[in-house]
């Protein structure tokens, strides 16, 4: 009676796993049959969203030496339009997402083909969005000042 009991344990165990099986190859199949039909669709020219520049590529044009002054004052509007909000501060310190701004202020003021006045419009745009953190983004500008050695 125990073999018994055991057979039919294992032949619904099979069962089981097979059913698994089934869903676990079939129904991924259709999400990239639909997928695929979804890229197929092109969405003419004049409707397409322009995306947001990844903040990563921003960096990099801030980070080239060669960036001329207008590369430097669109990759800094393009900042603050996409990126201008900083994180609430946890307590006293500051959001740990704030350093990269604190990276930005300090490479435009060392930059070579910038001006005061991307400088001074990149402070008070990001100032203004981010009234808690003035003290830190002064702080930063000033460092960032302090060490162009003139």
């Amino acid at each position: 009676m125990d073999i018994f009991l055991l057979i039919k344990s294992i032949v619904g165990l099979l069962v089981v796993l097979a059913i698994l099986m089934f869903f676990f190859f079939y129904i991924p199949s259709q999400k990239r049959k639909k997928a695929a039909a979804q890229e197929k669709k092109v969405t003419p020219v004049k409707k397409r969203v322009v995306e947001k520049r990844a903040l990563k590529d921003l960096l990099a044009v801030i980070r080239n030496k060669s960036a001329t002054t207008q590369e430097l004052s669109e990759a800094l509007d393009l900042i603050i339009k996409d990126y201008g909000h900083i994180h609430s501060k946890l307590g006293m310190r500051s959001h740990p997402d704030f350093d990269i701004y604190s990276e930005i202020l300090l490479r435009i003021c060392r930059h070579k083909n910038t001006n005061k006045d991307i400088i001074v419009k990149f402070d008070k745009e990001l100032e203004k969005l981010n009234p808690e953190y003035i003290r830190e983004i002064n702080d930063s500008l000033s460092k960032g000042l302090n060490s162009r050695g003139f």
